[in-house]
């Protein structure tokens, strides 16, 4: 996987591993916010501001789905990229895109970083979020324009629901840490560590972490409570991808998800959610994981299986009806 080097491609890869083995994750570059008053430099405003996704990549998907229960679909456009077969980076699968904000045609997403910030080092990911009337990369950081999403469009957006509520910030703090340290990370160390301790420790702490949230799950419809929250919509994306792509491609096979009473019941009310299953394309992510192009290495060969019917009835209307 290559990264911009002082604003040119190169072909070094750049994930880093520790000693050990263990695959590490870097902290996004770009860290810069929206804000409904403009204090930021970047107010919020309709028509300004592009999202560069991938179905493909579980922390964009979960931009992209904010997106959607925000109701913001009409307010900020939506590009969908996909890894290049030539390993440049993420590419746009229908040929040359205009970059907003100018008349340059550029057929990868790192030359528009190249463009937000000449002669940037930097890894070139997405979710991103551009600006097309400064011509900058405004964040690339998800979980960071996910919060943006929810609280800072409120007043040219329908009415939604706050998916970060005060009261709850704490207890959804908590979870996010435990998902992201137990789901969201502990899947990809499964899948890219080279040393067998490292996995085999990652693999303690996923299927540890996935008993811990069907036991929880178990008494409550959702992770903080009887309303979804953030927390919900940071897991969603990885039990999304568990069986059809971790399962098979990422080494996590002690047990699948539909072998867990209520996380599988759980994600079929999640992808019930009006929107949700507009923007949660399986194939496609089957299809870009285990491409030659994909993250772990695969020949191009998509696996047929797991056959998950995400329609079939859940049990989490029984909380609704116990309150």
């Amino acid at each position: 996987m290559g990264h911009l080097l002082n604003g040119a491609w190169t072909f070094d890869d750049v994930l880093t591993e520790s000693e050990a083995g263990l695959y590490v994750k870097k902290p996004s570059r770009f860290r810069d916010r929206i804000t409904a008053d403009g204090s930021s430099g970047y107010p919020a405003r309709a028509g300004r501001y592009v999202l560069y996704s991938s179905i493909g990549c579980p922390w964009a998907h979960r931009t992209a789905i904010f997106r959607v229960l925000k109701k913001l679909e009409g307010a900020i456009a939506l590009v969908d990229t996909e890894q290049s077969p030539d390993r440049r980076g993420w590419a746009f699968p229908d040929g040359p895109h205009c970059v907003p904000g100018s008349e340059r045609q550029v057929d990868y997403l790192h030359e528009i970083y190249a463009m937000g910030e000449p002669g940037c080092t930097t890894r070139v990911t997405v979710p991103m979020l551009w600006d097309g009337e400064t011509g900058s990369v405004v964040s690339n950081e998800s979980s960071e324009i996910v919060r943006m999403f929810n609280s800072e469009f409120a007043a040219i957006a329908a009415p939604t629901p706050d998916y970060y509520p005060e009261a709850l910030r704490g207890e959804i703090d908590a979870m996010n840490e435990t998902v992201l340290k137990g789901v969201n990370n502990a899947v990809n160390e499964c899948g890219r560590s080279t040393a067998q301790e490292a996995y085999e420790r990652s693999v303690d702490r996923l299927f540890g972490t996935l008993d811990e949230l069907d036991g929880l799950l178990a008494h409550r419809r959702y992770l903080c409570g009887d309303v979804q929250t953030e927390a919900d919509w940071r897991l969603y994306p990885s039990l999304l991808r568990f069986d059809p792509v971790y399962y098979v491609g990422y080494k996590c096979n002690l047990r699948r998800l539909e072998d867990y009473r209520h996380l599988s019941n759980y994600l079929r009310d999640l992808y019930a959610t009006p929107g949700i299953a507009r923007v949660s394309d399986v194939a496609a992510m089957k299809r870009q994981t285990f491409s030659a192009a994909g993250p772990i290495g695969a020949n191009g060969v998509v696996p047929r299986g797991p056959a998950i019917d995400l329609t079939r009835p859940h049990d989490r209307d029984r909380f609704a009806e116990a309150a």
